[in-house]
């Protein structure tokens, strides 16, 4: 009797087990799951802005799971390399690649080893360097290699050291701008990507050696070599691009002075309208006509030294500047200057590099919030009109630099009013900014966005994972069985009791 007790007890446990066994094996395979999202790590690239003046190298990174077929990209870092741009080195070897060392050697420390090998990294030359290829084209190729071996010798991803066209420098800025302000995904309040359907904005972009303008348009344009056609998170985008080449800043002060010294016959001494009233220079004629952007004299003697008398007079200023313009002959329906098309302005633009230093010059300088084409050119002509001594007393420490606000300020004055076409209406649409959300304004981010699209994207880790309801569920089973399987063993073990009590 007892022995027949202690089998049924093992059938009854055994059975109770088998059971809870096969009921969670099913709920297993059929409680639905879903797939978490493991935080992916980040990706990081590195651009090295090559412009004419100087070197700055951006690190950007984003998450490995980027959005719409481009990387969310943001800003980690910059640096500034000490010295003048990779073109100054033309002849001086081993020079452009000395210079990078500093930058690239802050990029070893910053960006995580395990992602060295991962990071791609690209050098744009910009106008400089377009220059130097128009005057020295070996020189140039030469500078080009050797920053190219230099950046080799680090344990990133090399993907190239190019000179960038006018337009293709042009339509990066105007990425990075309409990026910057959320104009193509604006992160939202439930927590993911959105497209806001902004209008974009247009890009005034304003270095050493040349100008551009870029903003989309519904128009036709009518020279093609000005069409970009760009594709971001998941939009298409028509935009006309122009770059004036010799139109930026550095060169603009060199072509003033050749332009001062035919009208004036003079190669040993001239007077400056646009140079303040008491100030005197004296610059080598190797450094004016040592670019492409003049047209050297037959009797030029690059030792020869040129005497500089400033005159402070904004009107005569203004005057000579403006014939560093063509606005006469135009082949299409519309030319901004020099018989370039451009359709018609519209929308809000942003004017960053040197329009932005230009424009925040003027403010402090005459205690003006320009917001007007009015203001604007008033305070020009303020500036211009004043004397070097006034400057130096209301800017101490500047000296070296204030020559050159007045010649640069009525610049911009006819390149905006004259050339762009912008008028009393438009001219308040113009935001002049030097950063937007922390991220500096210029081309090189728009340049990583868009070589991003090139960059294969991690796959997101996944692990199944049974959702919180079906969690409840298993749990209320689970103690439902238990209960069951010690109601069971209980009753067993109280029969077992009560036989050998008999």
């Amino acid at each position: 009797m007892v022995s027949m007790g202690n089998q049924q007890q093992c059938r009854i446990i055994t059975a109770t087990a088998a059971l809870f066994l096969a009921v969670c094996g099913i709920l297993l395979l059929v409680v639905p799951t879903e797939d978490l999202k493991e935080p992916p790590e980040f990706m990081y690239g590195i651009v090295l802005d090559a412009g004419s003046s100087h070197t700055s190298m951006f690190i950007y990174k984003w998450p490995a799971d980027k959005q719409n077929g481009t990387g969310v990209v943001s800003q980690h870092s910059e640096c500034h390399a000490k010295g003048g741009g990779i073109s100054s080195y033309a002849g001086n070897k081993g020079g452009a690649a000395s210079s990078l060392e500093e930058c690239m050697g802050k990029a070893m420390l910053e960006i995580p080893k395990s992602r060295h090998k991962l990071t791609p990294v690209y050098l744009g030359a910009t106008a400089g360097m377009r220059l130097l290829h128009i005057s020295k084209p070996k020189e140039s190729d030469e500078v080009l290699k050797e920053v190219a071996d230099k950046l080799k010798t680090y344990p990133f991803s090399f993907k190239g050291a190019t000179i960038l066209s006018g337009q293709e420098e042009g339509a990066y800025g105007w990425v990075t701008v309409n990026y910057l302000l959320e104009n193509y995904i604006k992160y939202g309040f439930v927590g993911h990507w959105l497209s806001p359907g902004r209008d974009t904005v247009g890009a005034l972009d304003f270095g050493g050696a040349s100008t551009q303008i870029t903003f989309e348009t519904k128009q036709t344009v009518e020279n093609k070599d000005n069409l970009m056609k760009l594709r971001l998170y998941g939009r298409d985008y028509q935009i006309y691009t122009q770059s004036f080449l010799c139109y930026g800043r550095d060169q603009v002060l060199f072509r003033l002075l050749a332009l001062l010294m035919k009208t004036q016959g003079s190669d040993r001494s001239i007077v400056h309208p646009c140079y303040p009233a008491g100030y005197s220079d004296s610059v080598k004629l190797s450094s004016v006509f040592d670019t492409p952007c003049n047209e050297r004299q037959t009797h030029y003697k690059p030792e020869d030294v040129l005497q500089i008398k400033g005159t402070g007079n904004y009107d005569q200023c203004l005057g000579n500047v403006s014939r560093l313009f063509s606005f006469k002959n135009c082949s299409y329906s519309r030319c901004s200057f020099d018989g370039v098309f451009q359709p018609n302005i519209t929308g809000n633009f942003m004017a960053f590099s040197a329009f932005f230093y230009t424009h925040s010059f003027l403010q402090e300088a005459t205690s003006m919030s320009i917001t007007s084409q009015e203001h604007f050119e008033d305070a020009i002509h303020v500036v211009c009109n004043m004397s070097f001594q006034q400057m130096t007393t209301k800017f101490p420490g500047q000296e070296s630099r204030l020559k050159d606000y007045c010649t640069v300020s009525a610049f911009v004055q006819v390149l905006l009013f004259n050339g762009y076409g912008f008028d009393f209406h438009s001219f308040p649409h113009i935001s002049f900014l030097k950063k937007a959300g922390g991220t500096s304004v210029g081309w090189s981010l728009g340049y990583m966005l868009s070589l991003s699209n090139l960059l294969p994207a991690e796959d997101v880790l996944l692990r199944k994972s049974l959702r919180s309801g079906a969690w409840s569920a298993l749990i209320v089973l689970f103690c439902f069985l238990l209960i069951v399987a010690l109601y069971f063993l209980l009753r067993a073990i109280r029969k077992k009791d009560t036989g050998n009590v008999i």
